[in-house]
């Protein structure tokens, strides 16, 4: 069975099945009875929220930052962001131009937190490890020498539109925030517009794939637990695992909790004892909406950035080596063309 086969399989039943309600304040169901999650989710308004506890909320936890104070906090990064927002018409005063439909990404004010990290409950990822640090040493050592634009190979491979990851694929960003849930019998599908990547989780209880094999957005295993959706994921790559960790040994942990009828609790737990001293936990909602449909992410049709920041990086060294014939001494970020590749 082809992937493109499984993935239009899985269309079909949800495009043609109707969802069986269970009884009062439960999770509704599929036809074959498990929780029904599925539909077009997004998390678009939590953006602006920092991932780590700021530091002006010292000494406080996240559930001590709501009601009315939170709401001011929302406002006052929304303000922030607009005013620093110059975009198709619009004016440092947050006039923003463009159809009207897409400036709604930037209501801050609908989001959900003062920030993401749960566990540990003072708000910060926990201390590298030793070896994490040792591990980082090497792989900056491995590119000593070489610029940012030196080859293709030098830019990440979000730049390349290859993949954002795990979990970076369903974190917020300027655009591409709407996601696909899709259920069959035994299995889970989850699409993200950015980059279109689909992952498919079998829910029968199979043993990984043998360690050797890896992905970009690793091997995923899905179970129940009550109402809420597990996805174990492991066996990822060393070129886009997550926060420069040991693709070895992450083991990430996602469960998905419907929360309310257009909202899931997406929380998720990173674990792996060679990077950090402990396991740690961030968690945002994804809100249902049938307005935020996956669209077409066509990454390189017309996409010409990244043979620009090729040339211009070849501009910079042209520009560099003549004025070292003319005795003057250029280093990269001297040179003009240096912030224009980079846009």
């Amino acid at each position: 069975m082809t992937r493109k086969f499984l993935i239009r399989v899985l269309s079909l039943v949800t495009a043609f099945t109707a969802v069986a309600t269970s009884a009062a304040g439960q999770t509704p169901r599929t036809p074959w009875g498990d929780p029904d999650l599925q539909g077009d989710y997004t998390n678009k308004f939590e953006q602006g929220t920092p991932f780590e506890r700021p530091d002006e909320f010292s000494g406080r936890t996240i559930e001590d930052v709501k009601g009315d104070e939170l709401k001011g906090i929302l406002q006052e990064r929304q303000d922030r962001v607009l005013l620093q927002t110059v975009l198709a018409g619009g004016d440092p005063a947050g006039n923003l131009g463009g159809p009207l439909h897409w400036q709604d990404q930037f209501d801050i004010t609908k989001g959900s937190r003062p920030w993401f990290v749960v566990d540990p409950t003072d708000g910060k990822i926990p201390p590298q490890t030793a070896e994490s640090r040792r591990r980082a040493a090497a792989r900056q050592g491995a590119r000593r020498g070489r610029g940012q634009a030196d080859s293709w190979v030098d830019r990440s491979l979000y730049d390349r539109c290859i993949t954002r990851g795990l979990p970076g694929s369903m974190m917020p960003a300027i655009y591409g925030n709407s996601y696909r849930i899709v259920q069959a019998p035994g299995y889970v599908a989850i699409q993200y517009e950015m980059v279109h990547e689909t992952r498919i989780i079998p829910l029968d209880g199979r043993p990984f794939v043998n360690a050797a094999i890896r992905s970009h957005m690793g091997d995923g295993r899905a179970r129940w637990e009550g109402e809420t959706l597990v996805i174990e994921t492991t066996n990822f790559r060393d070129e886009s695992v997550y926060r420069g960790a040991n693709p070895e040994t992450l083991k990430i942990t996602e469960r998905f909790t419907r929360v309310s009828p257009d909202r899931l609790d997406w929380r998720v737990t990173i674990d792996d004892p060679t990077t950090w001293t402990k396991p740690w936990t961030f968690a945002m909602p994804l809100t249902r909406s049938a307005d935020e449909r996956i669209m077409e992410y066509a990454c390189h049709e017309g996409n010409r950035a990244m043979a620009n920041i090729l040339s211009a990086a070849r501009s910079e060294e042209k520009a560099v080596a003549e004025a070292a014939k003319r005795g003057i001494k250029l280093t990269v970020s001297d040179s003009p063309t240096a912030a224009e590749g980079e846009r």
